[in-house]
Order: structure tokens, then C-alpha cells, then sequence
């Protein structure tokens, strides 16, 4: 692993920790600002957020940061004339809203080199806020650490299986296409098991650490160009899910081989193992109006 990734993952390590510690404030109040999503923002969305790019523009690698609370890309004071190629783009507190529930939430990053591309993508990760605090980080490998005694331990890494048991549908199902609903009552009639919370983290870490499955967020009549965000969450997992074994489709193509237009672009994305994306293409090669 070369040092500039190494650092930016440390960093996330370090970030992990503090943040695990802002949520166990008992305030989980909502600001009157919105972020670029227009989601209405918590406190801790935005303490979140400005602990990690402070973090990460003090490191000489880190050329700029953009995160779905910011409008913009952030770049280092000097980094014009500095040699720092990594651009990092992170969602600091992915299912913020599931907070007043005390369901798993997280953080999710990718680490670019030199361009906010998704061909420029050389190593991402996610920081699971849960029962216990994990993080997962994928450059060559996909590492699964967990934090206990006041120290990392890497537990090893995660491979999925070539065929899963879950099924995680996003979406508001009134919206969804015909083709989208014939494929998840297939899924269902061969038996997945339905395991879907509403935060990307938590869902997607489950079908990691399960061995397999099918995470889906399709294009819906209200976000024809679906909801997650590419840079923050969709190329970081989709990069993770590759790293792992596994596929990541925009239902047809390759979600790593995306263009972007602007750092806030949307797309639709399945997440799964090789079986379940094989079912995808299929569905998905239907009448695109069905």
C-alpha cells in the first residue's frame, strides 16, 4: 500500500473515533440549513463533516475534499503549488436520520487520484457506527478492522460468495418500475431473506459480512436518476464490492466506468455477488419502459 493511501486510511481511523464520540451526545437536533443533497442537516452532520476535512487537508498527500454537506471542492491552502494529488470525496454521517432510532449509521469514503473520476478511484472505505465501531478499507484487499481496548484490530478480510441469501431494496416501492418489482419478487421467491434498514452502510456491510446478496437503489418514477450520490457513496462501494469479489452495475453497466458531470451527480446502482448481478442484467435487459 503506498504511503499517501495509507495516511488518508489512518486518518479515517483516527476521524472514527471522534466521531463514534459526537454520537453518543444525547442531542440529535436538526438545523435550519439543508446540505447540496437537500436533506436537512443535523449538528452532528455538520460537526461530522468539518472534523473530517480539517483531518484530511492538514495531510501533504490530500490535494482537496468535497462531501455531500458542501457545495464545492475544498482545496488545501497551498495545493496549487504543492505536489499533493489525492482528492477525497466522503459522505461523513450516510443515514444521519436514523440517529433518533439508534439504528447502525456511517461514514463513506473514496480516495482519488489527481481528478473526481471514477476511473481515478484508487482506494475506498466505510466506517460502520453500530453495536461496535468498525472500519472496512479497500485498496488491493478489502480489510475489516473493529475497535476495541483502545486500539484497531484487523479481524481479515472480506470475500463474497458467488451467490447470497439477502435482499436490500431501496426505493419507495409505489415508484418503482415493473421490470424493478419482477425482479425483487423473484429474488424473494427463491428464498432471499428481505433485510433492508435504510442506511447504506449498515445494508451493504451486512451482505459483505454475510457472504452475499443483493443491495438495489433503482431508478424511480420520483429520481429517474436515482438518489445516492456517485462520488460519496456509489463509487466507494462499488470499489469495495469489486475489491471483495464481487459486482457493481448501474443495471447494465459498470458503475465504475460512470462519467460525472458534477460532484453531486446521482445514479442508479446494485451492489451484490455475481449471481445476484447476473439476475440483474437479466431483468434489466427487459423493455426499459416496462
Amino acid at each position: 500500500m503506498s504511503e499517501p493511501i495509507s495516511l488518508v486510511f489512518e486518518t479515517f481511523k483516527t476521524c472514527a473515533i471522534m466521531i463514534d464520540t459526537l454520537l453518543k451526545n444525547p442531542s440529535t437536533s436538526y438545523l435550519a440549513s439543508q446540505n447540496s443533497s437537500g436533506d436537512t442537516q443535523l449538528q452532528v452532520d455538520v460537526q461530522a463533516d468539518k472534523l473530517i476535512e480539517e483531518r484530511l487537508l492538514a495531510l501533504a498527500c490530500v490535494k482537496g475534499v468535497c462531501s455531500e454537506e458542501k457545495q464545492e471542492v475544498v482545496y488545501g491552502g497551498d495545493s496549487t503549488e504543492s505536489s499533493a494529488r489525492l482528492i477525497v470525496a466522503y459522505d461523513p454521517l450516510d443515514g444521519s436520520s436514523l440517529v433518533d432510532s439508534n439504528l447502525s449509521i456511517g461514514t463513506i469514503f473514496g480516495i482519488y487520484d489527481g481528478v473526481l473520476e471514477s476511473r481515478a478511484l484508487v482506494a475506498s472505505g466505510y466506517i460502520v457506527y453500530g453495536a461496535r465501531l468498525e472500519i472496512v478499507l479497500a485498496h488491493k484487499q478489502v480489510e475489516h478492522w473493529r475497535y476495541y481496548e483502545g486500539a484497531w484490530h484487523l479481524l481479515g478480510t472480506l470475500r463474497l460468495k458467488p451467490k447470497g441469501k439477502i435482499n436490500a431494496p431501496g426505493g419507495t416501492q409505489q415508484h418503482w418500475a415493473g421490470r424493478h418489482k419482477a425482479l425483487v419478487e423473484s429474488l424473494f421467491a427463491q428464498g432471499y431473506r428481505l433485510r433492508y434498514s435504510g442506511g447504506m452502510v449498515p445494508d451493504l456491510h451486512q451482505i459483505l459480512i454475510k457472504g452475499g446478496g443483493l443491495f438495489s437503489y433503482p431508478a424511480t418514477q420520483d429520481a429517474p436518476e436515482g438518489k445516492l450520490r456517485k462520488l460519496f457513496e456509489v463509487f466507494p462501494f462499488a470499489f469495495v464490492y469489486e475489491c471483495a469479489g464481487g459486482e457493481a452495475i448501474d443495471g447494465s453497466k459498470r458503475l465504475l466506468e460512470l462519467d460525472v458531470g458534477h460532484i453531486h451527480d446521482s445514479t442508479p446502482c446494485f451492489f451484490g455477488s455475481s449471481e445476484e448481478i447476473a439476475q440483474v442484467r437479466r431483468a434489466y435487459s427487459l423493455d426499459k419502459n416496462a
